[in-house]
């Protein structure tokens, strides 16, 4: 009886000491991002000033109401 129970510890400690190596490695995927097309609106002014002179303006306008205005000036 005593030998029965000391093979049967000993085998259930083999089997926890082969359960314990086994590792489960899991990763997370990343996040799916949808990146939605801006609304922009866009609006471009060139004006010859006849003396070789050009200015070019450019107007930009996105969907939050924010603006930016770019003026450039070229002479020949």
């Amino acid at each position: 009886m005593r030998t029965v129970l000391l093979t049967t510890a000993a085998v259930l400690s083999f089997c926890a000491a082969a359960q314990a190596q086994t590792t489960v490695i899991e990763r997370d995927r990343p996040a799916v991002v949808v990146d939605r097309p801006a609304t922009e609106s866009k609006s471009v002014t060139v004006h010859d000033h006849g003396d070789g002179c050009v200015t070019k303006t450019v107007r930009k306008e996105d969907d939050m109401g924010d603006s930016k205005t770019v003026k450039k000036e070229s002479c020949d």
